[in-house]
């Protein structure tokens, strides 16, 4: 009797704390060392969330092609955080310089009043695509990336959204940047790590816990987690235990005091009207924003079909990203242990000139015979040997097989060289250079770039219609945020296939007739290759 009182009491006690949860729900506050800040709670999907916190300080005036500085405090009441918040400054008119913002979502959480830190959740904070030259964090309900979350009740973590700069705003390079005192290369990138320093700081308050933090990115933000990931500037500091990297784009490298990123300095002096200012920077400050919008969007797409598609991305400097991803795959240096990455079958296809699929003259002069591929391929690659060239044309020849394709046009092969070189091989590389790493093939038709997003991005039509699919695919990533393994919290049924280690040399296949695993042998003598000349491409 005395046990049965005990429980009872227990249950009791148990349930005043979660009457008197709703008020906390519907209207919750987070007081951080800077500011207190109001959040809101969506019935609807059982979302407590803070759409709009400073990070850092505007980006404008001084502080432009600059590392991010504190946020001011807040000193004028309680922040309202259910609210948009701009992007930075995108291609043509849109973003303010004002933009170092981050949302934060996650089920309510309710602390445990004896052991609070055993309460704590894994963390996973989201950086965006959009080619290194645009993009935005600024979410509505449902929040992007919530369909993961949703797909098992047993997943239960925080998710952080974050702004950070791009094009010229964000990687602007060059020797004149890296010596000025109030510039630093790589902004985008610092961006992205002080957002990792602020949930080091602050997540505690969400009920994140800051030693279980994922970090995960599609297309340019899959190239952001390469990034953060291979940086020798984040060894050691722990800002992170874990990475997920959907059709990571990862651009060439080329230092920041190289002839390429030189002669774009020169450009963006020259369009902004800077060229024989006593000081170059400090006239770049000063320049209205909508001028390098202008300059920036006038470059982005100058090398689309040769050296670089859009132009601007990270660079290699001399204190944050010192390495190339070929120097650290081949050293397995990263900053995370456990990874799981993905590609789409096609993806290439969305970055090469469409005339490669015309017979007549296409756009820019392409077509579909093996001469134009030939013309494509020494604009694409030029820094290529003859014999480079030979050992290329032999694991892509005119016809033949890779994963789950055969091809036999100059587009798909094409678009096969450029899906290796900047996007599967990328995952292959991090997660093969993990302690414990997993590879992801998506090829369901269209299997292009993004085409797997409608499995996780955002809640729609086809995750009920095709629920086998949406829990593999979805349920092995919510798995591996909360646990580090994407079996460990699988959603499927025995009848379907758990995620295979790298290790075993296979991969995760989702298909349109269900979910296998596939070799990747062709896929790892392909990479192979890329890394033995990456010191030419660069990579």
């Amino acid at each position: 009797m005395a046990s049965l009182v005990a429980r009872l009491l227990f249950v009791l006690s148990s349930l005043q704390f979660i009457i008197a949860s709703p008020e906390s729900i519907t209207a919750p506050t987070v007081k951080l060392p800077y500011g207190t800040f109001s959040g809101a709670y969506s019935s609807t999907y059982n979302l407590t969330y803070y759409r709009k916190i400073p990070f850092a300080a505007s980006t404008a005036g001084g502080n432009r092609f600059r590392a991010p500085q504190p946020p001011l405090p807040i000193t004028n009441g309680t922040y309202n955080t259910d609210q948009a918040f701009d992007m930075c400054p995108q291609r043509t008119v849109n973003g303010s310089e004002d933009c170092l913002y981050l949302g934060v979502y996650s089920r309510p959480w309710t602390p445990s009043r004896k052991e609070p830190k055993k309460s704590l959740r894994p963390v996973l904070l989201t950086f965006y695509g959009g080619g290194f030259i645009q993009g935005s964090a600024s979410f509505s309900i449902p929040p992007s990336g919530f369909p993961v979350l949703n797909v098992s009740q047993q997943n239960d973590y925080v998710v952080v959204y974050s702004n950070y700069r791009t094009n010229v705003f964000g990687f602007l390079s060059g020797q004149k940047i890296a010596d000025h005192s109030t510039t630093d290369l790589n902004p985008g990138l610092l961006d992205q790590r002080a957002a990792l320093e602020w949930i080091q700081r602050n997540i505690p308050s969400f009920g994140g816990d800051p030693t279980n933090v994922t970090i995960w990115g599609q297309s340019a933000g899959g190239g952001s987690v390469v990034a953060q990931t291979i940086a020798p500037g984040n060894r050691g500091r722990k800002l992170f235990a874990k990475a997920m990297s959907s059709s990571p784009y990862w651009p060439k490298t080329h230092r920041y005091d190289s002839p390429e990123n030189e002669a774009l300095y020169a450009s963006v002096v020259r369009g902004a009207g800077c060229a024989g200012a006593p000081d170059e920077i400090a006239c770049l400050k000063r320049v209205d924003v909508q001028t390098l919008r202008d300059v920036s969007l006038n470059l982005t797409t100058s090398q689309q079909y040769t050296t670089s598609s859009f132009t601007w991305g990270p660079v290699i400097d001399d204190a944050f990203l010192t390495v190339p991803l070929s120097a650290a795959v081949k050293r397995r240096a990263l900053n995370a242990e456990l990874l799981l990455t993905s590609y789409n079958l096609h993806e290439g296809e969305n970055f090469i000139p469409p005339g490669l699929n015309s017979a007549g003259g296409g756009a820019g002069g392409f077509n579909s015979s093996g001469a134009s591929f030939d013309v494509w391929l020494r604009g694409y690659l030029p820094g290529l040997r003859s014999a480079d060239l030979v050992d290329l044309r032999t694991l892509y020849p005119p016809q033949g097989t890779a994963e789950e394709v055969a091809y036999n046009t100059s587009y798909t092969r094409a678009g096969l060289v450029y899906r290796d070189l900047q996007l599967a091989c990328p995952a292959y590389w991090l997660s093969v250079s993990a302690q414990k790493g997993s590879l992801i093939e998506y090829t369901i038709s269209p299997a292009k770039h993004a085409s797997d997003t409608i499995y996780w991005n955002q809640v729609n039509a086809v995750q009920k219609s095709d629920p086998r699919t949406y829990e593999a695919y979805a349920g092995a990533m919510a798995s591996f945020v909360q646990t580090g393994d994407p079996n460990a919290h699988k959603v499927t049924n025995g009848s379907v296939v758990g995620v295979p280690s790298i290790k075993s040399g296979e991969q995760f296949v989702i298909r349109s007739g269900g979910i296998a695993t596939g070799s990747i042998a062709q896929l790892e003598k392909r990479c192979a290759f890329w890394l033995s000349i990456a010191d030419r491409i660069p990579i």
